[in-house]
């Protein structure tokens, strides 16, 4: 598992990087300030409903990482109206022993408070797990690298990575391939959309 972070990366870990983006258009300027995402398992949470059905909650695994935003000069709504986090998760391939599988996720959110430390986060599913390990118990050790990016207007504006050098997830490699298999959810596809709403950054939802 530690021989993806040995061909991809240097030795010297870079854990963050903070850019500051100046907006010409609307002379505004933005400086994030992201911290190095983690990862923890989950169970399915349960509701109290007028029906219950027997079942044992199986695990998610649920990736995070917490940022800030400021903005000069400071709008009055005192929040950015929208950026996006570009995630990158490089975990072990199911069926080939020793290579990875990079699986993204872009999750655009809107009205993002500023000055104020906010969560962003993505989840892989009891069944993504279950593909992933062969096992029903969510193992943490399966995720090698959580890397992420924030842009705002498109531009890059900051990136870190759970270990390692920030932007590993650009670096071409024979055991490493991007894979779209096993799907990476955003809160809002989880069933733990309406929990700690106040922690989180809002998510844009694409109305179809």
């Amino acid at each position: 598992m530690r021989n993806l972070r040995l061909s991809l990366l240097s030795v010297a870990s870079v854990a963050t990087l903070c850019i500051s983006f100046q907006s010409t258009a609307y002379a505004q300027s933005y400086k994030v300030e992201p911290e190095k995402p983690t990862f923890d398992d989950l169970p399915s949470p349960e509701f109290n409903t007028s029906k219950t059905k027997a079942f044992k909650p199986k695990d998610w695994l649920e990736i995070e990482a917490s940022f800030k935003v400021q903005m000069s000069p400071e709008p009055p709504s005192k929040t950015a109206e929208r950026l996006t986090v570009k995630w990158y998760i490089a975990v072990e391939h199911p069926d080939k022993k020793g290579a990875f599988l990079l699986l993204t996720k872009d999750i655009t959110h809107v009205n993002v408070p500023l000055n104020e430390e906010i969560f962003s986060s993505v989840y892989l599913s009891p069944a993504s797990i279950k593909r992933l390990t062969g096992r029903d118990r969510a193992a943490k050790g399966v995720v090698n690298l959580v890397g992420y990016e924030i842009l705002i207007n498109g531009e890059k504006v900051a990136q870190s990575t759970s270990d390692g050098k920030v932007g590993w997830w650009n670096t071409t490699s024979d055991k490493i391939s991007r894979s779209d298999s096993v799907p990476l959810l955003n809160k809002s596809e989880t069933p733990f959309v309406s929990m700690w709403w106040d922690r989180y950054a809002e998510i844009l939802v694409e109305r179809r």
